[in-house]
């Protein structure tokens, strides 16, 4: 059975900055000290926080404060075989298109 999944970018960005700011309010741990300990700007936390937006490399530094960056290993799973060919290993041969 397929799931659907109806979140929108924007909606992930929104729950991704809620989540990590309940985890740094839970931890104990205001947005500046955060910021301190994961070596990433002020100025880019609070941006996370009320806005979504922040570099890739920032996000996976305050996880590493956060005790989250074993999440990431989740993010892109490999997909599970859908072809005898993938099971075997062997490449899928391609058409090449003449011109």
């Amino acid at each position: 059975m397929l799931a659907f999944n109806l979140s929108s970018p924007a909606e992930v960005i929104r729950d991704l900055s809620l989540r990590m700011k309940r985890r740094r309010i839970d931890a104990g741990l205001t947005q500046r000290e955060l910021a301190t300990r994961a070596g990433v700007s002020y100025g880019s936390l609070r941006l996370f926080e009320e806005a979504g937006k922040i570099s890739l490399e920032a996000i996976v530094k305050i996880a590493f404060v956060l005790e989250a960056e074993a999440e990431f290993e989740h993010l892109f799973p490999p997909r599970p075989p859908k072809t005898i060919d993938d099971v075997v290993g062997r490449p899928v041969r391609q058409r090449v298109r003449k011109k």
